[in-house]
């Protein structure tokens, strides 16, 4: 099942299918630049402080990374 948006609303961003349908959903954080980063169709990017958090289609943890 392919990631066809992702929105942020508030701490959380939300992940949505192809039909429009909730997916899944991941904590955006609430720092000065936290939040949604971007996101592919297998791929959600979420800055939480100095890491960037990438999740899959269902909110599933898959790696981070350093912010630069």
């Amino acid at each position: 099942m392919a990631i066809a948006n992702a929105v942020q609303r508030g701490t959380l961003v939300y992940i949505y299918n192809d039909n429009n349908n909730l997916i899944g959903s991941v904590p955006a954080g609430n720092g000065p630049n936290d939040g949604l980063k971007g996101y592919t169709s297998s791929r959600v990017n979420v800055q939480r402080g100095s890491l960037i958090y990438s999740y899959d289609e269902h909110g599933r943890h898959v790696g981070s990374v350093p912010a630069r």
